[in-house]
């Protein structure tokens, strides 16, 4: 029986997206025993995973993470992340490896020089590549997320505004360059015109209480910090469309099956984080020659303008959003 290592240690979203590779592997070679080894902070990602057999978590230790990994005499590694910390746990397992190709230098050529030289494949897509020695295919059934029931949100536990139909708004973001400026994301909500719940982390909940404020509670429910990360998947999954900056929760509730409205900054679709497998639209300002100009974000806009979150234009139709959810 075939033993495989599959590494990924972040983020939220890019863990989201390994879904495939397990499913597909768990699958297609039901005999063989997959482990996935993560972040200790992303527990909740991989534990309710039914294709995963054992999960292993790094804590402080880079050591103590290896020793335990050793023990399992792994037959294969398939490595997803391709940095440092996973070469190192390669090296130190010695057993065959398979890593995807982060494609630095088209990024590279793409943020610095706006050469396109990416290839149009989705990141899953690469993922997959990986397991193509042992004949895996892509089942094309899109991503997985699976929320325990302990974590299933009620509808009644919502404001009576918004137990009848919602629109999740995704505020948050790594970094600030990939997330709409506060007055426009008043804007945004205005233009949808839905109840909406708002969706992010306890750092989202000041500026969701802005929003909520400025719009007022019969459209905003600011649930910001008030929900853990299967809760909030919860919440995507009841909701009528989703509108998310380009973070974590998009990916979420493209394996949820939504309709996702996405909003890119700096960052763009074309280095294939796209949302997969599930309708969606890009919102994103085509018009300026300096995006991207980084395949992950900034504190700050480099120049100052920020003219690819500011100028960009809201076009989407909200007439077909309401006929598809009405």
């Amino acid at each position: 029986m075939p033993k495989f290592l599959v590494l990924r240690f972040s983020s939220i979203g890019d863990i989201v997206l390994t879904t495939p590779v397990v499913r597909c592997l768990k699958q297609q070679m039901p005999d063989a025993e997959v482990h996935f080894c993560t972040k200790k902070a992303h527990r909740g990602l991989v534990e309710n995973n039914p294709y995963i057999d054992r999960a292993y978590f790094l804590d402080d230790s880079l050591n103590e993470l290896i020793r335990e990994l050793r023990a399992e005499r792994y037959d294969y590694i398939i490595d997803l992340h391709h940095n440092l910390r996973t070469s190192i746990i390669k090296l130190r397992l010695g057993v065959r490896s398979y890593s995807f190709d982060k494609l630095n230098s088209q990024k590279w050529l793409l943020t610095r020089w706006k050469i396109n030289a990416m290839p149009p494949v989705h990141i899953v897509d690469r993922y997959m590549e990986t397991l193509r020695s042992f004949g895996i295919i892509n089942d094309e059934r899109g991503l997985d997320y699976f929320i325990p029931y302990r974590d299933q949100v009620e509808i009644e536990w919502l404001p009576p505004t918004h137990r009848g139909h919602y629109v999740a708004y995704a505020i948050g973001g790594q970094h600030n360059t990939k997330k709409l400026p506060l007055p426009r994301m008043i804007e945004l909500c205005l233009r949808i015109d839905y109840p909406i719940v708002l969706l992010g982390g306890p750092e989202d909940a000041v500026a969701g209480n802005a929003i909520e404020q400025a719009l007022g509670s019969h459209l905003i429910y600011n649930a910001c910090g008030k929900y853990n990360l299967n809760q909030s998947a919860s919440l995507l999954q009841q909701a009528r469309a989703v509108f998310s900056h380009d973070t974590g929760l998009m990916h979420i509730a493209a394996a949820l099956k939504k309709k996702v409205y996405s909003i890119w900054g700096n960052t763009t679709p074309l280095f294939g984080m796209y949302p997969y497998k599930t309708p969606y639209v890009v919102l994103e300002n085509n018009a300026i020659s300096c995006r991207p100009c980084s395949k992950i974000g900034y504190d700050r806009c480099p120049l100052g303008h920020f003219k690819c979150m500011n100028d960009l234009t809201f076009e989407f139709d909200v007439r077909e959003l309401r006929r598809k959810n009405a």
